[in-house]
């Protein structure tokens, strides 16, 4: 049965269920079965299910894009143009969708299911589905068509060994990053988009004593961590009135009174960074955090780009900065899609600037600040 098939089949079914009341699970097959006369192969049968059900609670045709191993994005530009990326960098799939209205319905429905409003009078939306997926959609005029954008939860927590087997990063770094985890020195990650700050991170905080209380605050769930005490604190939009938001900062605040032995930030983005980083002024040491910067090198300048959101005079942010963070984790995607640890640096201060001493680069390989590192990790 061709998807022009199954998508009126699927409102039948919809229908009916409504009509009786009856759960999806429960009443699926039945009304299945009812609408679809004439079907009595039983490996059809389950294909056709498959794919309704997709259609009712699932992505759609874009259902088994999310299945396939390694798959972090599914991107839709147009009904015709949808995409993919499993680590190697973009690939265009041959699913496609209808006509437009069916990539707007299923933008909806997706909205609807995460709680959320997604038509004309409010265009696009940025929203966490069930199973963890991150679903961005914007609607026309905005963009020629409805585009939509799934970022994929990764489905088992990897471990700094299984980066090292990917190629990430090599066994002697990876020692070093370990050595820093448990000496409790403060890191953030950088990079671009995609490069994996955000599984590095993960990684690394299950590197941690299984006797500390990892606080993890997100703006969506999406760090994946193999440990045994982490409370998580998730921002929450605001509502269709405009009202409830909480934000970041507030649950920087809030984290700081529930007793936290590490305090780990998903992405510094904003004025929760004043927060953060006088929680690490004052005894949580090990904290960790992620941050978007194009090199180890630009750190202290989207650092001061941050403090000067809050309100921050470059002192400050400079003073607070030294005092909080002591290591630069940079990651790099290369033009052939693979993720890999770029650089390490050690956060100095001269003065009223901050600067990167290199401890390492997949270059060069040891830098000036090797040593250096070395005694902080022992100490």
């Amino acid at each position: 049965m061709t998807r022009a098939e199954v998508v009126p089949l699927t409102d039948r079914v919809r229908h009916r269920l409504v009509d009786t009341g009856a759960g999806l699970d429960t009443a699926l097959d039945d009304a299945l079965r009812a609408e679809s006369t004439g079907i009595v192969d039983d490996a059809v049968f389950a294909r056709l299910r498959r794919d309704v059900a997709a259609e009712l609670r699932g992505a759609g045709p874009l259902e088994p894009l999310l299945e396939l191993a390694g798959v972090t994005d599914v991107l839709v530009n147009a009904p015709d143009s949808v995409w993919l990326d499993r680590g190697a960098g973009m690939e265009r799939s041959s699913v496609g969708f209808v006509d437009e209205a069916a990539v707007r319905a299923l933008a909806q429905r997706l909205a609807a299911g995460a709680g959320r409003r997604l038509d004309d009078a409010s265009p696009y939306v940025d929203a966490v589905l069930a199973d963890g997926t991150r679903l961005h959609a914007v609607l026309p005029p905005l963009v020629p068509a409805t585009t939509l954008s799934l970022r994929v939860l990764a489905r088992r927590p990897l471990g700094v060994d299984d980066l090292v087997a990917g190629g990430a990063l090599p066994i002697e770094i990876a020692t070093l990053l370990r050595a820093l985890v448990s000496a409790r020195l403060a890191f953030v990650v950088t990079g671009g988009t995609g490069t994996g700050k955000t599984t590095l991170l993960g990684a690394l905080l299950g590197e941690v004593s299984a006797r500390d209380r990892l606080l993890v605050i997100e703006d969506a769930a999406e760090l994946v961590i193999r440990h045994p005490h982490v409370v998580r604190l998730v921002t929450r939009a605001a509502n269709v009135e405009g009202a409830g938001a909480v934000g970041l900062r507030e649950l920087v605040r809030q984290a700081l009174r529930m007793r936290p032995d590490r305090l780990v930030v998903g992405e510094f983005r904003g004025a929760e960074m004043v927060e953060l980083l006088v929680a690490l002024n004052t005894g949580h040491e090990g904290s960790a955090a992620t941050l978007h910067a194009n090199s180890a090198a630009d750190v202290p300048a989207r650092f001061s780009a941050l403090g000067a959101l809050a309100g921050l005079p470059a002192a400050a942010v400079t003073s607070l900065v030294a005092s909080a963070i002591d290591v630069v984790v940079h990651l790099h995607r290369g033009r052939d899609g693979r993720r890999v640890v770029a650089e390490i640096g050690l956060l100095d201060r001269g003065g009223d600037e901050l600067s990167v001493s290199s401890v390492w680069s997949h270059v060069d390989g040891r830098g000036a600040a090797w040593l250096r590192a070395e005694r902080l990790v022992s100490r």
